[in-house]
């Protein structure tokens, strides 16, 4: 990995981690890992441009058919790559095709990119993701082997106690807050070969659990609010990302699409994004 490396550009694959789920703004929208990360490299090049096409929920399947293609068009400098995960949880998982779809991304991302960014997910442990604990690590596993096939780098979240921490989750027990997305975001600034600004890894300090009523009174809204549901779409086959595209990618012509620093060539952090002008056709 080159230190120090310069990157004009930046695409974002995958599902509601990607997206940026949790880190909610006061507008209503998500910022998340990836969009922190945007604005970091974007300070340091001129006119870089970027596109988030995660959507929440989504299937190893439907990335690859939904996405990839279309992140593949841009020929980034980077892209992340992060898919999988919701499908080893699912009550029934084929491996096999999960092992499939996801090589057939590798495959089409990686020739396209300076640098193929993939990622072993954080987890927090609990009676959901212990129970399907063997199928996330068969998935870690290839992965590895993938990024040691295709060049590609691989951001370890899963092995850090940090990600791992119970302050560091929403209520939803899914998704990270944003100090959580903030040190996703410096972990893959890390692994571009970037200069460290904090030690993601550092645990926060310690506090006083919570009194076992506060804590049984927690379990129960977690689960008549978020877990019940999740429960049934994961059963009925639906899913929360039903019907959504991704917040750079256009659904009536099947394209991705760059934004930039509104403020481009301002000194300082990046206050805003606008659209990339197409191109006119000759």
């Amino acid at each position: 990995m080159e230190l120090n490396a310069s990157y004009t550009s930046l695409v974002a694959v995958g599902d509601s981690f990607t997206e940026g789920m949790s880190d909610l703004l006061a507008d209503g929208t998500y910022r998340g890992w990836a969009d922190v990360l945007a604005a970091r490299l974007a300070v340091r090049s001129p006119g870089f441009r970027y596109a988030n096409l995660a959507v929440r929920g989504k299937l190893i399947g439907q990335i690859v058919d939904e996405q990839v293609e279309a992140a593949a068009e841009l020929r980034a400098d980077v892209v992340t790559l992060v898919g999988g995960l919701n499908d080893t949880l699912r009550p029934k998982c084929d491996m096999g095709m999960v092992r499939g779809r996801l090589e057939e991304a590798v495959e089409r991302l990686a020739p396209t990119c300076k640098q193929l960014v993939l990622m072993r997910s954080p987890g927090r442990s609990g009676p959901v993701f212990d129970r399907f604990r063997p199928r996330v690590e068969a998935l870690f596993a290839l992965i590895d082997d993938l990024a040691g096939q295709h060049g590609a780098v691989v951001v370890d979240l899963y092995s850090a106690p940090s990600i791992a921490d119970p302050r560091m989750w929403d209520v939803d027990r899914l998704h990270l807050t944003a100090e959580g997305h903030r040190r996703v975001a410096e972990a893959v600034w890390q692994t571009l070969g970037l200069p460290a600004e904090l030690d993601w890894r550092t645990r926060m300090p310690a506090t006083a659990p919570p009194r076992w009523a506060a804590r049984r009174a927690e379990d129960i809204r977690f689960a008549r609010q978020h877990l019940a549901p999740w429960i049934g779409r994961r059963l009925t086959g639906r899913s929360s990302g039903d019907g959504r595209s991704g917040a750079q990618f256009d659904a009536a012509t099947g394209k991705a699409f760059w934004i930039t620093p509104a403020d481009d060539g301002a000194p300082g952090p990046v206050t805003g994004w606008r659209p990339v002008a197409s191109p006119t056709p000759s």
